[in-house]
C-alpha cells in the first residue's frame, strides 16, 4: 500500500502523545509505549451559493448563511514491532454554536475528485484553495485495500470519521484527510473549534487531549492574474433575421446550452465569467484543466443540448452555432480580458472558413474552429469524438487585421 507523505511542519497544528482515557496505558507487549499524533491544520475556504448541491443551493437563497468546505488531517505514529492500529477515528466540535456541518465525505469517491468522475463545482473549489497545501488534495483520494471511515454528527456542530477494521485484515494507513462541508452564521470569517483523535490497537486505546483551532478562510476564487487558459467563442447563426420575441428565446438558450457543456466538463459556473455579447458569448477557462478531456465533454454535450432544442422546429427556428477555441496567456483586466488568444478565438469564430462551413452545411447544429497548437496537442490524439479525422485544415487570412493562423475546423453532426 502507497502511505501519503506526512504533514510538513507549517502543516502542523499540533503534536500530542497518544495516551489511553486513564493515561496508563494497557498491558502487553508494548506497554509503556506514548507515540504521536499530528493534528494537521485544517483548511477552510468558503464555498458561494451556486457551487452548493441543489438542496443546499435553495437553502443558502432562502437565508443569510455562509457555508465553507474544510479539510481536515493527521498523521499516526510508526507503532512498535507487532502491533498494528485497528481503529482511527478524528472528533470535532465547532466553537460557533450556531455552526453545523451539513455534508462530510470520506475520500474523492464522494467528492468527484476520483479519475473518470466529472468533478463537482466543490472539488474545483476545493483544487483551488489547495493549491498552497498540495499534499491535503492527495489525502483525499479512495485508496484500494484500506477501510473506508463511516461518519457521525451530520447536521450538528460535533461530527467526526470513525476508520474501524476489528478483524486486522486490511491495514489502517497511518495518513487521513476528510472532507466536510459547514454552515455558517452570515458574517463568519474563520472556523473555529477543538478536535481529538483516537487510535486503538489489538489491546490499547490510544487518545490525544483536544486540540483547539481557529482557521481563517483561505480563499478559492478564480485566479486574476496572466496565465495560459483556454478560451472560447461561441455565436449564433443568423441572428439578425430574427424577430425580437425569437432573439429573447436564443439567447436565454445560448447561454443555457453553453453552460450546460461547461458543467459537463467539470467547469463550475463559479470558475468562469463569461462575457455576453448579444447573439454570443465568449468566456475564458479556468487555468489547470485537462484539455484532452474538457473538448471533447464540452462539444458532445453541446451538441446534445443543440439537438435536443430544435427537435421538431422549422429550419428557420433552429439555433445553430459557429464556435471556436484558442489557447494563450490571457490577463483579466478593469473590462474584459488581454491578450493574443482572447483576440485570436474571435478572429476564427468570424473567419470566412467557418461561415462558410455552416452556411454548406445547412443541417450542422455548429461548426468548430480551432488553431493548430490545440490540434496537435489535444485532437491528434484524442480517443472520443471529435476525433482527428473529423477535422479538415484552414488557414485564416485577415490582411487588414495583419491576422494569419494555420488552423482545423469540423462540422458537428447533425444525427
Amino acid at each position: 500500500m502507497i502511505l501519503d507523505e506526512g504533514l510538513s511542519g507549517e502543516e502542523v497544528l499540533a503534536v500530542r502523545g497518544l495516551e489511553s482515557p486513564d493515561g496508563r496505558g494497557a498491558p502487553g507487549p508494548a506497554a509503556g509505549y506514548a507515540g504521536l499524533v499530528r493534528c494537521g491544520r485544517p483548511l477552510a475556504y468558503p464555498v458561494p451559493a451556486e457551487d452548493l448541491p441543489p438542496l443546499l443551493r435553495r437553502r443558502a437563497e432562502r437565508s443569510a448563511d455562509r457555508y465553507a468546505g474544510v479539510i481536515f488531517a493527521f498523521d499516526l505514529d510508526v507503532l512498535p514491532t507487532g502491533e498494528r492500529y485497528t481503529g482511527a477515528r478524528l472528533d470535532v466540535t465547532l466553537a460557533d454554536p450556531g455552526a453545523r456541518v451539513v455534508q462530510l465525505a470520506a475520500d474523492g469517491d464522494e467528492f468527484g475528485l476520483v479519475q473518470g468522475e466529472a468533478a463537482s463545482a466543490a472539488a474545483l473549489r476545493t483544487v483551488s484553495a489547495t493549491r498552497s497545501r498540495p499534499g491535503l488534495l492527495r489525502r483525499l483520494g479512495r485508496r484500494a485495500g484500506t477501510p473506508r471511515a463511516w461518519t457521525t454528527g451530520l447536521q450538528s456542530g460535533s461530527f467526526g470519521w470513525v476508520y474501524d477494521d476489528p478483524r486486522g485484515t486490511v491495514l489502517l494507513p497511518r495518513t487521513y484527510g476528510m472532507h466536510a462541508l459547514v454552515e455558517m452564521p452570515s458574517g463568519a470569517t474563520d472556523l473555529a473549534g477543538v478536535l481529538t483523535v483516537q487510535a486503538e490497537t489489538a489491546d490499547r486505546t490510544l487518545m490525544t487531549p483536544a486540540v483547539e483551532f481557529r482557521e481563517p478562510f483561505t480563499e478559492a476564487a478564480v485566479p486574476s492574474g496572466a496565465a495560459v487558459r483556454m478560451c472560447l467563442a461561441a455565436d449564433v447563426v443568423g441572428y439578425s433575421r430574427r424577430r425580437n420575441a425569437e432573439t429573447e428565446e436564443l439567447q436565454r438558450d445560448l447561454v443555457r446550452v453553453l453552460s450546460e457543456a461547461r458543467r459537463a466538463a467539470g467547469i463550475a459556473e463559479s470558475a468562469v465569467r463569461p462575457q455576453p455579447q448579444g447573439d454570443g458569448q465568449f468566456t475564458v477557462l479556468p487555468v489547470g484543466i485537462d484539455e484532452a478531456a474538457v473538448i471533447p465533454t464540452m462539444i458532445a454535450t453541446l451538441r446534445a443540448a443543440l439537438l435536443d432544442r430544435d427537435r421538431g422546429r422549422a429550419a428557420a427556428e433552429r439555433m445553430r452555432l459557429r464556435v471556436a477555441l484558442h489557447r494563450g496567456l490571457v490577463k483579466e483586466t478593469a473590462n474584459g480580458w488581454v491578450g493574443a488568444a482572447a483576440i485570436a478565438v474571435h478572429r476564427l469564430l468570424d473567419s470566412p472558413p467557418l461561415r462558410a462551413a455552416i452556411k454548406e452545411n445547412p443541417e450542422a447544429p455548429y461548426v468548430l474552429g480551432l488553431p493548430d497548437v490545440l490540434y496537435q496537442d489535444v485532437i491528434a490524439h484524442a480517443v472520443e469524438p471529435p476525433l482527428a479525422s473529423d477535422f479538415r485544415p484552414m488557414t485564416v487570412e485577415l490582411p487588414e487585421k495583419d491576422f494569419v493562423e494555420h488552423g482545423w475546423l469540423t462540422v458537428g453532426a447533425a444525427r
